[in-house]
């Protein structure tokens, strides 16, 4: 089911001194808080010296150069499956390779896309622009118009931050309007009303962004007329997270909605009418809520109680938007989980809605029909029974297509065109990846383990089908475990490559705080309770140890933004499992991570430091504080980006620099650009992979000492 705009969219000192008590002077005692000046000349000198080392550390061998040049041909492969989404009668896709740096906007047709090599039409190419204009733009994306899609709202960020700038843009010339709608650089957005009317949310000027850095107060603006002269729609708290708004274009369902997000997963939804009075809907704010022409879509996350009936969190309901508006409390339970089942995604086309299912992390499709009796239930026909699936409507006006796609880690993804229609036809299949790495010395398995408070927690192995069960081999343990984003099986030509294809083996835990299993999972690891994620990791490393599947000398991990943040703990707090940590754009300083950037968004996840009862708890997860200059910690790698907007790089300097002035085994690179992904192009993702490729192999190898 489409969801409406979510902030989650638009939605991880010297040695001890200052010690987990001393709140109120950190700003004092902590040495290295210059560092937190992002792109100050002393700090950026720094970051190069350190750049310096790493690079003749790990870059400067042959073996390194040899993995970056195969990685940065997969990634910049022609053959990889150019995604593509519907407007009008075009295809749309967004392509970078090795001619296209920046990337290529471009369209084809379906007929022309079923081809092995279509014929595409440029729209767009970055690479262009950013000679003529002397940028270095990102693209992150277009909002086109409906139903004639020539007039866009194309977003451009500069060096791959989150804030960027939106331009308007006029497909059918292909040509930047001359005088048409320009924001600002700012977090927000704009999103169209009508060809002469968008939604504005953005930096209107001091005290118009929330704590968090996102825009607080949303405007209706008319083409024309200067922004400053935009109309106030809603305006929002200072410690809201996201204030947001959008038109429905739908034929005949015609709607205009404010969002008002206070936190991830903590979100009100307005019905704005035509006189600009504002209805909010009485739904649960924990509620994810969608609105699909005449139907209301409630995924809850907690136990609610309406109408005289209850419903389980987890469940998702439904009901006819207009009778709930009316006052009507009625409706149907399209799902409702169990305690290996959880809602993994729900698509509507025009006649039916697609339920996407995750039963102990593998995928389960089934067709729902409205119907004068009520909602009718089929299963989709041709899903494969292996690897993971995704369905979603290729155009919810006019057919009953989806795009499928199927993969796991050993098995290039498919992308087939599929039909929710009843007799429908098999999928057809209109794209395979190619395999980027010899797959068949590999088999996948699950297993399942029990944490230390006995809950049971699945994760995924990829391993040598003739692997020596001696504790010698070369592991690798990703994890995440948080915001309800739940770690299934992906092919990744990366890690095929560079890991897997070398003899390693890989292992992704589906720890608490993920979404694997539906809202409880997430809430199980929340605030006070976050040491369960990390003791779930824990349990998932020492069930390789105990199969002697590894041992500690050959097990690394490695996770990024929240999953560094998981890596962070891993390695001050339980170092001895572990021979090498790779941490990417982590959160690592927890008391002071809701001051800077966007993380006062994310107290809601891990709680707000500035209460003495909630750092109380949080310290126990702070690995800036848990870090102790007497233990001995293993090797480790920490990664991060200048241009991170989100998670302040900061986070990764002051950790690096703590460690290395207790003379531990660290070593740090920061790109210049990137954003919170880290890289701004694929040569820039090919050199940060083989970095941390090149490190864990040269520790964790059956030949390292």
């Amino acid at each position: 089911m489409h969801k409406l705009p979510h902030a989650c969219l638009f939605a991880a000192l010297a040695v001890a001194a200052f010690g987990v008590n001393a709140q109120e002077n950190a700003a004092v005692t902590d040495p290295y808080q210059w560092l937190e000046d992002v792109e100050g000349e002393k700090q950026l000198a720094w970051v190069r010296e350190q750049n310096a080392k790493a690079e003749a550390e790990l870059a400067d061998t042959p073996g390194f150069k040899a993995l970056e040049a195969d990685l940065l041909a997969i990634y910049d492969s022609d053959d990889k499956i150019p995604g593509v989404y519907k407007q009008g009668e075009w295809y749309y896709n967004f392509w970078r390779d090795r001619n296209h740096e920046r990337g290529i906007w471009r369209r084809t047709t379906l007929e022309e896309y079923r081809k092995p090599q279509p014929k595409w039409e440029t729209v767009l190419d970055l690479d262009a622009l950013n000679k003529a204009e002397g940028e270095n733009w990102v693209w992150h994306g277009a909002n086109c118009l409906r139903p004639e899609y020539t007039r866009c709202l194309v977003a451009l960020s500069r060096g791959g931050a989150d804030a960027d700038v939106t331009r308007e843009f006029d497909l059918s010339t292909k040509q930047w309007v001359d005088g048409g709608f320009f924001r600002d650089e700012a977090k927000g957005a704009l999103s169209w009303i009508d060809r002469d009317t968008v939604y504005a949310y953005t930096d209107f000027g001091d005290g118009t962004m929330t704590s968090s850095g996102y825009p607080r107060i949303v405007k209706q603006w008319t083409r024309g007329t200067p922004i400053s002269a935009a109309t106030v729609v809603y305006e929002g708290k200072p410690d809201d997270m996201y204030i947001a708004a959008a038109h429905d274009h739908t034929p005949g369902y015609e709607r205009d909605f404010v969002m008002r997000t206070l936190a991830f997963y903590n979100d009100e939804l307005y019905l704005r009418n035509a006189d600009g009075s504002l209805a909010k809907l009485d739904l649960p704010n924990s509620a994810q809520k969608s609105v699909h022409r005449e139907w209301l879509g409630v995924e809850l996350r907690e136990p609610w109680e309406v109408g005289g009936k209850a419903y389980k969190a987890g469940s998702l309901l439904v009901a006819k938007f207009d009778d709930f508006m009316a006052g009507k409390r009625e409706f149907e339970v399209l799902f409702e989980p169990t305690d290996t089942t959880s809602l993994a995604g729900s698509s509507f086309t025009q006649n039916h809605l697609v339920l996407n299912v995750l039963d102990d992390v593998k995928n389960r499709i089934s067709v729902l029909t409205p119907g004068a009796g009520g909602w009718t239930r089929s299963e989709l026909a041709g899903v494969p029974e292996f690897g993971t699936v995704s369905a979603s409507a290729v155009d919810s006006d006019e057919s009953d297509a989806l795009w499928m796609t199927v993969t796991d880690y050993l098995t290039p993804t498919t992308l087939m065109l599929a039909s929710a229609a009843p007799g429908a036809a098999a999928p057809e299949v209109l794209k395979t990846q190619p395999a980027f790495f010899d797959a068949s010395t590999h088999e996948v398995e699950q297993h399942f383990v029990a944490s230390k408070d006995g809950t049971r927690v699945p994760y995924f192995l990829v391993r040598p089908k003739d692997m020596a069960f001696d504790g010698g081999n070369p592991t690798l343990l990703y994890g995440y475990g948080g915001f309800e984003i739940p770690m299934v099986p992906g092919y990744s030509g990366g890690v095929g490559k560079g890991w897997l294809e070398k003899g390693g083996t890989y292992a992704v835990a589906n720890i608490r705080g993920g979404g694997e299993y539906g809202p409880r999972w997430h809430q199980a690891a929340l605030k006070a309770n976050r040491h369960k994620a990390y003791e779930d990791f824990a349990a998932v490393a020492q069930d390789l140890i105990d199969r002697k599947i590894t041992s500690p000398k050959h097990l690394g991990i490695r996770g990024g933004s929240n999953g560094g943040l998981l890596t962070g703990n891993m390695l001050t707090q339980y170092p001895e499992l572990f021979g090498a940590v790779v941490i990417q754009v982590p959160l690592l300083d927890m008391q002071r991570y809701h001051k800077l950037l966007a993380g006062a968004s994310w107290m809601a996840e891990y709680g707000n430091p500035d209460k003495p009862e909630e750092w109380a708890f949080i310290q126990k997860f702070s690995p800036y504080h848990l870090f102790d200059a007497a233990k001995d910690y293993p090797p480790t790698l920490i990664l991060t980006s200048t241009r991170d907007d989100r998670v302040h790089p900061g986070h990764a300097r002051k950790m690096h620099a703590l460690m290395t002035a207790a003379g531990k085994d660290v070593r740090y690179y920061e790109n210049i650009e990137g954003g919170h992904g880290g890289a701004a192009n694929n040569r820039q993702a090919a050199h940060m992979d083989a970095l941390y490729l090149t490190f864990l192999w040269q520790h964790l190898g059956r030949d390292a000492e």
